[in-house]
């Protein structure tokens, strides 16, 4: 038997089936002392929880110490534990925090948007404090003894970011899609990875002795796989690997059409990390993620040196393309907080921001320039949300204005419509993906529900980014793509075709772009991109691509 879904990272993994451990329920019998007892239970618990958390982040990088942190923040939230104080008047500390949880959830999901999806995490937050209060394990995935295949309804991302590849060595969600946090750590860390299995059978594990096997290139999952098909798949896997392996840069198809391949980072332990592999620097320095914890804004003293460490990671004369804040919405930023808004996705954002908060972005280029003035890298500074053309003018004569070359996020639809005219006044854009599909479908990306909508190989998303190449080409100035699309090594190969000069995507992913480009030629790339646009749903274009570039 087998079923399908998104593939979001390529690789196969087989083995015994695993799921997540059940979670700890508040007893029915649980005893009640008294409302003060009850809140000190409940913080001290959501206190330990956040430490814990708070430590695995530390060790953890990328979207997996993002999101830790960001769970750490929602068990210390003190809006959390005026809810359990509101439960607390006849129950005990499990049953409060239950309860609190509950009403906190029907409100998220009602909002809708982004706070709905903070509903998956607010359950963990809850399952965590739970146990805590128990003195039961926490709950999450099991750590098996030998590598495993993970099935599961969704994972929370704190359970996502804690996942070992070794024991680990594929995982299997019914719900998600190729933006949630599941697809992204899950990239980062190189673990085959499916998502939005609508029939995924979640009765099934090791117990039982069900094996399965996932391939995170086709999509496939084959329950009790024949050793041979195994066998096989992994043959091709190994094969593939091997030649991502053997890489070694620079970017270009087999006919030596160049195209950079750069890595996405976030600080600077990451940024050396990235470094290490054959990249040609960084096409998308997310600053935001170095100040999630900060509560007041940094100094212009206190960014130069965080940005300075970045720069320093990359050969001399490589580029670092700097992304000024991305606050709101999904990152909020505590000293960037523009209040209650009833769709924050669609609301103060970005560059927005800086309408009413103009110093936070004067104080963050004074920052770049000056950490630039004595580095060997070179520095490019765009900014997200960027949705006209009178945007782009304002914001590159600022950054001009620090001798720095100036560019746009294309993260919106009409951006991408006014993309000729944006481009006669900046130097570059880069269009990121994962909001554009949002924005162009209408579709939230961290909705399971409408997963299939941003999917990046839908044909619509892919007509915008040809007509943004096509702009870029006759401005004769550099178009890239930094959004999750980048990783995917056939999505590469027709981003190419559609004329997208440079690709960037989270490093552990750069030697499988870089190998699969180079192994076809630029017409193969072209003619997987026409098959792609042509097709009428994200599975038949990965099919018509499949078929161009063979």
């Amino acid at each position: 038997m087998s079923t399908t879904g998104t593939p979001v990272v390529p690789g196969v993994g087989a083995g015994p089936v695993v799921r997540p451990g059940a979670r700890a329920e508040a007893p029915a019998d649980e005893v009640f002392v008294d409302s003060d007892a009850t809140v000190a239970a409940f913080t001290a618990a959501a206190a330990t929880v956040a430490e814990r958390l708070t430590a695995r982040a530390g060790h953890a990088s990328g979207a997996a110490s993002e999101v830790l942190q960001a769970t750490a923040a929602m068990a210390a939230d003190r809006g959390l534990a005026t809810f359990v104080g509101k439960h607390a008047d006849a129950t005990g500390p499990a049953t409060a925090t239950t309860r609190a949880v509950a009403d906190l959830a029907a409100m998220f999901t009602a909002a809708g948007g982004l706070m709905a999806e903070r509903v998956t995490d607010l359950h963990d937050v809850r399952d965590r404090v739970v146990a805590e209060l128990l003195g039961v394990p926490e709950p999450g995935v099991p750590e098996p003894e030998q590598p495993s295949v993970l099935f599961a309804d969704d994972l929370a991302p704190a359970d996502t970011a804690g996942l070992d590849p070794d024991r680990i060595v594929a995982i299997a969600i019914r719900l998600g899609g190729t933006t949630s946090h599941t697809a992204i750590i899950a990239r980062q860390l190189g673990i085959p990875c499916v998502v939005g299995i609508a029939d995924l059978p979640l009765d099934l594990d090791a117990d039982a002795g069900a094996t399965a096997l996932v391939d995170g290139t086709t999509g496939e999952v084959v329950l009790d796989p024949d050793p041979s098909d195994v066998e096989t798949r992994r043959a091709a896997d190994l094969e593939r690997r091997t030649a991502g392996a053997a890489w070694t840069g620079p970017g270009s198809t087999a006919d030596g059409h160049g195209v950079q391949v750069l890595a996405n980072v976030q600080d600077g332990p990451g940024a050396r990390r990235a470094a290490e592999q054959p990249i040609e620097g960084f096409g998308l320095y997310r600053t935001e993620l170095s100040f999630l914890d900060r509560g007041t804004e940094p100094t212009v003293e206190e960014q130069t040196a965080i940005y300075r460490e970045v720069f320093a990671a990359v050969q001399p004369g490589q580029k670092v393309v700097v992304r000024t804040l991305d606050a709101g919405s999904d990152k909020p930023l505590q000293f960037a907080d523009m209040g209650d808004e009833p769709n924050p996705a669609l609301g103060v954002r970005g560059l927005r921001i800086a309408e009413s908060r103009p110093e936070l972005l004067d104080h963050q280029l004074d920052a770049v320039a000056l950490a630039a003035t004595d580095s060997e890298a070179e520095v490019w500074v765009m900014a997200p949300m960027v949705s006209v053309t009178p945007e782009a003018v304002a914001l590159a004569e600022r950054i001009h204005a620090r001798g720095l070359r100036a560019g746009v996020m294309i993260e919106t639809p009409s951006a991408a419509l006014l993309a000729d005219r944006i481009l006669e006044h900046v130097d570059f854009v880069s269009i990121g993906t994962n909001d554009l599909s949002q924005y162009t479908f209408a579709a939230d990306r961290m909705s399971s529900a409408l997963a299939h909508l941003t999917d990046p190989w839908q044909p619509a998303l892919l007509m915008l980014i040809e007509q943004v190449a096509a702009a870029g080409l006759r401005a004769g100035k550099p178009v890239g793509v930094c959004g999750e699309a980048a990783a995917d090594p056939m999505l590469a190969c027709v981003l190419v075709g559609l004329g997208v000069t440079s690709l960037s995507c989270a490093a552990t992913a750069v030697r499988a772009v870089g190998a699969q480009v180079g192994a076809v030629t630029f017409d193969q790339c072209r003619a997987a991109a026409h098959a792609a646009l042509l097709a009428d749903t994200p599975d038949a274009a990965r099919t018509a691509a499949r078929d161009a570039l063979a």
